[in-house]
Order: C-alpha cells, then structure tokens, then sequence
C-alpha cells in the first residue's frame, strides 16, 4: 500500500493534537484522516496538511476501513475501544497503560527494539514518556557493556497531565501575582512554584503507578526481567519537557569518554555536555528539539562501575506522539 487510512482517537486531548501535528510534519502517507473522541470534542475542527478536519464520536463501526488508529484516550476507553477497533479491521498503536504489560502486546521504541513490532496481534503499545526517553539513552550503554542496576528521579512537565493541568499552572502563576489565593484541583496541592513527589496512585509497595511503569517497562523493552531498577517520579512547574537524573551501575567498566561516543552515534539522542561552558540539557530545549538530550555525564564516584547523567526528553513528542508514529511508520516498512 502506498496510502494508509488512520484514525486518531482522542484527537482533541493535547497527544492527540501532537499526534495529528507530527503525522503532517512528516509527511506520514495518509489516505484519509479520521479524528475521534468523546462526544464532548465531536464538532471541535482540527487542521491538518491546510484543510479543517471535524472531531467525530468514537463509535462502533468507526474503523471500518481503518488502517492503523493512534490511540491517546486513556486506559478505560483504550481497553473498551482498542479490541473494537482490531475486530473492525485497524492496528491499533495506544498510548495508555492499558496494554503495556500483557504478555501479547509488544512494547515499542523503534531505536530499541523495533522488531517486536512483528509480534502484535492487532494492538502495539508506545510505552510511558518517562520510560521512553530513558531507555533511548541507555541502550547504546546497555548493548556495550550491560547495565545492572538503574537509579531514577524523574522531574515531570505538568503537560504529561494534560491540558487541564497546563491551565491550572498558568491561572495559578497569575493567582500568585495577583496576590490571590492559589486554588487546586487538577493536583492535590498546588503546582506553581512547588515539587510534588506524587505522580499516579501509590501502590502497595509505596511507589506510585508512575514509579512502576518505569520499573516494569524497562525490563520488557530491553528483554531483562533481571535489572534493577529503582525510580522517584516527581511533578514540577514546567509546561513542556521531562528531565531525570538517572545513575546506572554497568556490568563492565565504561569511560565517560566512552559513553559520549555510543551516544553521539545513537539515532534519536543528542550529547548537550559542556560543563564548562554551562551547556546541559535543559526542559525548554526539548520544545524545539524531539531527540533526547543527555549531559552532565560524570563517573559516579560511590561505585567502581557508575555512570551519571541528566536526560531531557520532550514527553508529548517523543514521550508519546512522536514515539505512536514512528512506530506507524516501522509497521508500514515491516
């Protein structure tokens, strides 16, 4: 096929805008567009390639003739509508964790591991942003010498939340000017001018979903269900752009020199380490740039085997529309 139909489900929500954004962008070979989402959205008009495109209801009978669907709905309507769209006859490509970990569904980032593409059976999950922009960084690492143990905090932008989430930061900055009171309720405490260390609901084990996630989906994309793996997952006052500071205890003994070159010459990652001249990835370089950024490379000085890094990722780009399509694009090569 030359031309693909696709749908984009949750067209409205901030992925879903991304999505449509970077399918144009790269000239995705699109046949016919179709953007769905609840009947909230329907009638909302969205551009795409010059042209006003409508918003329609997610309903049965709607991928018919669909190709492939790029999910961002969330993990309720994703594992209600998901095997309704593969029965209609798409491959569904989602951006929620309602897949991630089922033994079935491969988990995709096409600079690691994009042969398991092959392996789906109709639905092909993009993992969490903060999972992805990691994992991006250490393969290279990984491949070379190993890696052991990984050690993460994470300092997320409010916009891996959502729109309503960026709204509530941008009021609640014009509420603390104002000398007014600050009022929450997309976050349990204030998000302006404040670190919450609290991202998704807390698990038994007293790490939350967030935390998790990045636990269980770094063992599934490398393969390893052996490495270890430890994270903090914090929200922060950013709009656009994940940072971690991520320390990782290798099998073998790596130079920070050697680092540097696995990663100038691993695709979708970007060395910004100048220590000298105060060059290091920062989040507002990730809203015009969709590599992942790594610096602040440095021996870790408590272990034989450690390496130090601060990755930045752009989570609504590569953390998750970009991710969805390139995916779409290794499935149409396979």
């Amino acid at each position: 096929m030359s031309s693909y139909n696709v749908a984009v489900v949750g067209a409205s929500g901030a992925v879903g805008r991304e999505m449509v954004k970077v399918l144009a962008e790269r000239d995705f070979p699109v046949k016919n567009l179709r953007l769905l989402a609840t009947e909230r959205s329907a009638g909302t008009e969205i551009s795409f390639k010059g042209e006003k495109l409508v918003v329609e209801v997610t309903k049965p009978g709607v991928f018919h003739n669909i190709d492939i669907a790029l999910f961002s709905a969330g993990s309720g309507p994703s594992r209600e509508i998901a095997p309704m769209a593969v029965k209609e006859g798409a491959i569904v490509i989602d951006n929620s964790n309602a897949f991630r970990m089922e033994d079935n569904v491969p988990l995709v980032v096409p600079e690691i591991n994009p042969e398991d593409i092959l392996d789906h059976q109709g639905i092909i999950a993009n993992p969490n942003c903060s999972t992805i922009q990691m994992v991006v960084a250490l393969k290279p690492i990984y491949d070379e010498v190993g890696i052991k143990r990984i050690i993460v905090s994470t300092y997320q932008a409010v916009s891996g939340t959502g729109k309503k989430a960026i709204d509530e930061l941008n009021k609640q900055v014009e509420q603390y000017l104002k000398g007014e009171k600050l009022e929450a309720s997309v976050y349990p405490y204030q998000i302006a001018f404040n670190v919450l260390p609290h991202i998704d609901v807390f698990e038994e084990n007293g790490y939350t979903l967030e935390e998790m996630k990045m636990v269980r989906e770094t063992r599934k994309i490398l393969h390893d269900p052996k490495i270890a793996v430890t994270a903090t997952a914090a929200r922060v006052p950013v709009f656009y752009g994940h940072s971690e500071a991520v320390n990782i205890e290798t099998v073998k003994k790596i130079s920070v020199d050697r680092v540097k070159e696995l990663l100038t010459a691993a695709e979708g990652v970007k060395v910004v380490d100048d220590p000298e001249n105060l060059l290091y990835p920062l989040a507002l370089m990730s809203e015009e740039d969709d590599d992942v950024l790594v610096g602040r490379l440095r021996e870790d000085i408590s272990v034989e085997k450690g390496i130090s890094m601060w990755i930045v990722g752009n989570n609504l780009r590569k953390g998750a529309a970009l991710n969805a399509v390139q995916i779409a694009e290794r499935l149409i090569q396979a």
